[in-house]
């Protein structure tokens, strides 16, 4: 293929070698027949019209925001092959198939056309929202036509004054009374960045809204704990059109096949909405949501990583140029038998590779339940959601350094693939915000349970690596590395206050080498133990590789970080300007 997409060789692997997610034959054939029809959906209906809904963005008119036709086909025809419900039981109407299939289909889906994929991936997580906390009747009208395909939903959480700093919401919501389907109320306000706000797709949207109940003097309660959940739809049940009106759409520099919305609800009497449980609990609701996005964007960015690492490796055998070092004279070489070339592919193989799997295993997480896994994936959540964002674009960026010259023409997919990619690291948490969530709720703030449930699998991983001569350097090795880890910890809770936060984001990017070191580590323990040829021992060198030349960095970088001092927290406001 010439346009590579996630290669079901790479997902065979992780998911029914690695992984083990099949209990018997039946099992994998239904799932591998459900990643056929992805991967087939995937190349005829998503993947040919990438480039076009680049350059044909989402506009709006009277009529509201209209997208590329051929994106309303794509979504329709995944809608038609029932996809929309591959994660919910059959009760619901879905295949009941597990979190972990579902990611990887996603995963397909959007290594194809990550913004096309966007809308069904945000209407399975608004659906899941309203059947986990929602009343029967609220299931009825507004989950169940968003997993049977026809209508679609959309997360409205940030405000153009606010971003990230949900507690400091304005968006108003005012008591008008209840009916069949709860208690009922007009919200005014507005909404910024909402992915899929407004489209010609589907039928209805189903916006799940964040806001804050007004009290009797018409205040607002300060803080997250006074956020609760709406469900406010285009469309009314009656038919009728709600007050949500699109106030613009935002010009993106990549991703562009999705519409992105600056949303108003209630320019008139306000926006007819249903609260979804009880007030205050809005917050906790909506990181259900958040959190299944955030693997989401961790799986989205890996998968870019990966399409660009493919782009990289195809061109660089076909792409003839220079010589060996040190050869005087002789033909020209492809560009992959040279040593720098090979090394910037075999980085993006072990960024894009290893988040795909560490995305996956989060997935296996959540199927299994319980509360060991539970305390495993809220700490590993921020690492799949960051790592991948940021090591993902830089494989993108790594591939248009491959590509040299045409990479950065848009001739080669890669510069959009680097574009798309770039939205990563800041949506659904930016990669700030997940350091600071990492360190310090569930690290320094934390009872240690979800720490040392950790440190129980990658020391049962690093045990298994002793059997094998080829790892068993790298298994000493990540034991050291996740002893420095914890001593760093220690050392970070003995600092004064917010000083313990001053590196973070390094901290966090430390501690995400150490898992994707421990996740390389694992497949390639698999590989071994598997017949494979080739394909298996691409594997071990990929771990291996990582292990020399990645893992030595974030000991360089626990260094800065247990050195590092107030110096900018400190320094007046004028140094910046």
């Amino acid at each position: 293929m010439t346009d590579p997409i996630l290669s079901r060789r790479e997902l065979d692997f992780l998911l029914f070698d690695w992984l083990n997610v099949a209990t018997d034959g039946d099992q994998r054939d239904t799932y591998a027949a459900v990643l056929d029809l992805a991967e087939r959906l995937a190349i005829d209906h998503f993947l040919p019209h990438y480039k076009q809904a680049d350059v044909e963005e989402p506009y709006l008119d009277s009529d509201g925001v209209h997208i590329l036709p051929a994106i309303r086909v794509a979504v329709r025809e995944y809608a038609a092959a029932g996809l929309f419900g591959a994660g919910f039981s059959p009760e619901l109407g879905g295949f009941g198939l597990p979190q972990t299939i579902t990611l990887a289909l996603g995963g397909i889906l959007a290594s194809a056309n990550v913004s096309t994929a966007s809308y069904p991936g945000l209407t399975a997580a608004n659906a899941r929202v309203i059947v986990s906390f929602g009343n029967a009747a609220q299931v009825r009208q507004f989950a169940l036509p968003q997993i049977e395909g026809r209508w679609c939903g959309t997360m409205c959480l940030s405000e153009p004054h606010v971003g990230s700093s949900l507690g400091d919401i304005r968006t108003r919501a005012l008591p008008d009374g209840e009916d069949e389907l709860g208690q009922r109320y007009r919200l005014i306000g507005n909404k910024m960045w909402i992915t899929a706000g407004d489209q010609d797709i589907s039928d209805n949207i189903v916006h799940l809204v964040l806001a804050k109940v007004a009290g009797d003097d018409g205040t607002l309660p300060e803080g997250s704990k006074g956020i609760s959940l709406f469900i406010v739809p285009k469309f009314l049940p009656d038919g009728s059109r709600n007050d949500v009106a699109v106030a613009g759409l935002n010009h993106k520099m990549g991703y562009r096949g999705s519409s992105n919305c600056l949303l108003n609800f209630g320019e008139n009497a306000g926006a007819t909405g249903w609260i979804v449980g009880q007030q205050g609990q809005g917050l906790a609701q909506m990181f259900m949501m958040m959190n299944e996005a955030r693997l989401g964007v961790g799986m989205g960015a890996a998968v870019l990583g990966y399409r660009g690492y493919r782009h990289a490796a195809l061109y660089a055998q076909e792409r003839v140029q220079g010589r060996p070092l040190g050869a005087r004279g002789g033909p020209p070489v492809a560009i992959n038998a040279h040593a720098d070339v090979r090394k910037m592919l075999m980085q993006q193989k072990a960024y894009s590779e290893g988040a795909i799997a560490l995305c996956l295993y989060c997935a296996t997480l959540v199927d299994k339940g319980g509360e060991e896994a539970e305390q495993v994936l809220a700490l590993l959540t921020p690492v799949a959601k960051t790592w991948s964002s940021e090591y993902g674009l830089m494989a993108n960026d790594l591939a248009i350094q491959v590509h040299g010259g045409y990479g950065y023409t848009r001739d080669f997919d890669v510069e959009q693939l680097w574009r798309d990619s770039r939205i990563n690291p800041i949506h659904e948490g930016t990669t700030g915000i997940q350091g600071i969530d990492l360190l310090g709720r569930k690290l320094l703030h934390a009872d240690g349970r979800s720490y040392a449930a950790l440190m129980l699998r990658i020391g049962e991983t690093v045990a298994h690596a002793r059997q094998w001569e080829k790892l068993s350097e790298c298994g000493a090795g990540l034991e050291a590395y996740w002893e420095k880890i914890g001593e760093l910890i220690q050392h970070l809770k003995q600092k004064e206050g917010v000083d313990a936060f001053n590196e973070s984001t390094l901290f966090l990017r430390a501690f995400g080498h150490g898992v994707i070191a421990w996740i390389w580590l694992s497949q390639a323990i698999c590989a071994l133990s598997a017949e494979g040829g080739s394909a298996m021992d691409a594997k071990v060198i990929a771990c291996q590789f990582f292990f020399e030349n990645e893992l030595p960095q974030g000991h360089a970088w626990m260094q800065i970080i247990a050195g590092s001092s107030s110096l900018l927290t400190r320094a007046p406001a004028e140094v910046f300007l």
